[in-house]
């Protein structure tokens, strides 16, 4: 009987034909093909006879005080012909403190294993997919989690150093046993050493600290939505983003006899990590962008442009760093927060990561890294590509607020504002940048908005932004907020919602082979949108205490006037002809950045002749006076004054990519 696959008519000949070309492309690859190179590899093994192991490798730390070297626990799976053949394989390799407490992707699934502890189910498709490809899929065990020993220690060297000693032990530089306690060595003969890191947020984090290392035999990382500075999870320039450090984290991620022989790196995290919002050689540590100098992995960045959970400014700064270095390197751009490509642009997402991982990992020649270097999202669904990012013709150009026909209600222009011009506002911890950004038109005492005149082209942003502000306190402390807006309707994601962009839906689709234990099948998503009226598209926070050093806060002195440069999160966004783009400064934004510690809450005035936003237009200074000389064009998408759009920031998150993110 004919087969039809992908739409092309099979006879049982042909199919046959078609296996023998493909397993021969497979003998002879990666180990040096005869003629011409392979672009594609295909999935010529056996998923269901593969070998499924378990290793532990001693990491060289004893972060648990016992005397003892930590040893973290590896499951391994890997087609198991190559080895008959002689070949050796690279590894896909995801590290992750998730695998027992919380779960991976959209549904929070876990490691299993068999009643002698052989690992059965291993989360996610990149086993499924891969494997059959030529693949091994290397799941690891943070110290301190799951099987592992050792303790958590929240983007440390503990945790960097769980994943570095396991490509260590690919490469043949670390030693690895059959058991946890036992004596016996096991080494990676079957590897050949080439690994990529791959994972969504702490996992990804993961991989930017061990490619910060610049371990050899790390060939390529793939961070989602991923932290490049623990200081910036839990602060924004001095100014709380949660009401915990990183202890919480660390005490929820760590497994139960874990978290009973680890209260000395707990009490450690909570004294070298103040809540002042002091930089300290605890969070030196976990800085990755000071190592970019390091990095010699090509680097293919995924983050979505309005994760409220780890914010672009960890893209931004991370992007920027690697670029000053040359690094090679792909991003992806989507209008989702917390949320994997997996699950809201699937098959284009399998097929560039199997490209990806046929070029770096197997030498494939498929062009990838001759393609554009950034894909966005501009609508649902809708994307566009840029040869490189941000785009050439992107320049920092700088424009000033001043004040307008009423109070808190100014304009947005390239000309300084007037000698003593001000605006005055109070922190309202009770308001956030959604309630900020729907009073843009109207005087309120909790912010002050400057807006463009309606746009006479399309203005286009990309990459990150700063907003200057001098201002005068009433309190001894104050925190300050800097958001840009697209004032003017359109349809988004709804990444306030719950799924952060996406809803999940029953039926599934399968991306590789299954076994009874571990199926490839995962349910199927779509676009969660919803229609606004304007659009909070970047954002940045501070604490003005930290206006003479980003390393340490001071008291104020209330009347005196202060300067602080507040750092936005990197973005890309059109602000279409017909909207208007829009600058608020305000204190607290709720959910996002915690209230200062000051009773009566403080009001600040703002010095607008000192105070100017840089912002990275695409064409720079003359594309924003273009926009906005006018007249609006009648095709223009008019301007409406209905105070709508997305719901209030949920409360914040302090787990990267857990269960409850």
């Amino acid at each position: 009987m004919p087969i039809r696959v992908r739409g092309t008519r099979l006879t049982y000949r042909s199919l046959v034909v078609a296996a023998s070309a493909a397993l021969m492309t497979v003998l002879l690859s990666p180990a040096g093909a005869q003629g011409a190179s392979p672009r594609e590899s295909r999935p010529v093994y056996s998923y269901g006879n593969a070998v499924r192991e378990s290793v532990w490798v001693d990491t060289g730390l004893d972060g648990d005080g016992n005397g003892k070297s930590d040893r973290v626990a590896v499951d391994i799976v890997r087609p198991r012909e190559p080895a008959a053949q002689g070949r050796k394989i690279p590894v896909i390799m995801d590290a992750s403190p998730y695998y027992s407490c919380c779960g991976r992707g959209n549904e929070s699934q876990l490691k299993t294993y068999d009643s002698q502890g052989n690992p059965v189910q291993f989360p996610l498709h990149y086993d499924n997919y891969f494997v059959p490809r030529g693949y091994a899929f290397v799941a690891v065990d943070l110290a301190g989690t799951n099987r592992s020993d050792g303790c958590v220690d929240v983007g440390g060297r503990s945790d960097i150093q769980s994943a570095k000693a396991v490509i260590d032990w690919l490469n043949g530089r670390a030693r690895g046993y059959t058991t946890r306690t036992g004596t016996e060595r096991t080494g990676a003969g079957w590897s050949n050493g080439r690994t990529g890191m791959i994972g969504k947020s702490y996992d990804g984090t993961i991989a930017n600290g061990v490619a910060a290392t610049g371990v050899d035999g790390l060939r390529t990382i793939v961070p989602i939505g991923s932290i490049s500075s623990w200081y910036d999870y839990y602060f924004a320039q001095g100014a709380p983003l949660y009401d915990s450090g990183p202890e919480w984290l660390s005490d929820y991620v760590e497994s139960p006899e874990a978290r009973a022989r680890c209260a000395a790196v707990q009490q450690k995290l909570v004294d070298e990590a103040p809540r002042t919002g002091d930089r300290t050689k605890l969070w030196n540590e976990r800085d990755y962008v000071k190592d970019a100098r390091k990095v010699k992995a090509s680097v293919f960045a995924v983050h979505g442009m309005q994760d409220l959970n780890v914010r672009t400014k960890h893209l931004g700064q991370w992007w920027d760093a690697l670029a000053d270095q040359g690094v090679e390197r792909k991003i992806w751009l989507s209008q989702t927060g917390h949320v994997d490509p997996f699950d809201y642009r699937r098959a284009e997402w399998v097929d560039t990561l199997h490209r990806w991982f046929d070029h770096y990992l197997l030498g494939y020649d498929n062009g990838i890294d001759r393609e554009p270097m950034a894909d966005i999202e501009r609508h649902p669904d809708q994307w566009s590509t840029e040869k490189v990012w941000p785009p050439r013709t992107t320049e920092v150009t700088t424009v000033r607020p001043g004040t307008g026909t009423a109070p808190g209600v100014g304009t947005l222009t390239r000309r300084p504002a007037r000698p003593g011009a001000t605006e005055t506002f109070t922190d309202d911890p009770k308001q956030s940048e959604t309630d900020w950004a729907a009073d843009l038109e109207r005087t309120t005492g909790a912010k002050a908005g400057f807006l463009t005149a309606p746009l006479a082209h399309d203005l286009r942003l990309a990459g990150s932004s700063k907003v200057t502000v001098t201002a005068t306190p009433t309190t001894a402390t104050a925190h300050l907020s800097a958001v840009l807006v697209d004032v003017g309707p359109d349809t988004i994601r709804d990444y306030a919602a719950s799924g952060e962009g996406i809803t999940t839906l029953t039926d599934r689709t399968c991306w590789g082979a299954s076994t009874a234990g571990d199926s490839s099948c995962f349910k199927a998503t779509e676009a969660r949108t919803t229609t606004v009226d304007r659009t909070v598209f970047s954002r940045g926070w501070a604490d003005l205490g930290t206006y003479a050093s980003a390393d340490k806060g001071r008291p104020l002195t209330p009347g005196k006037r202060y300067t602080i440069t507040v750092d936005l999160a990197a973005s890309d966004h059109v602000v279409p002809a017909g909207h208007r783009l829009a600058l608020i400064v305000a204190g607290t934004d709720k959910d996002l950045i915690d209230p200062p510690d000051s009773t009566p809450t403080p009001t600040l005035t703002l010095d607008l002749a000192r105070t100017s936003a840089k912002l990275p237009f695409v064409g720079g200074a003359a594309a924003f006076v273009r926009a906005t000389a006018g007249p609006v064009p009648a095709t223009a998408t008019p301007r409406v004054s209905r105070p709508e759009g997305v719901a209030p920031p949920r409360p914040a998150h302090r787990i990267p990519g857990g269960s409850r993110s």
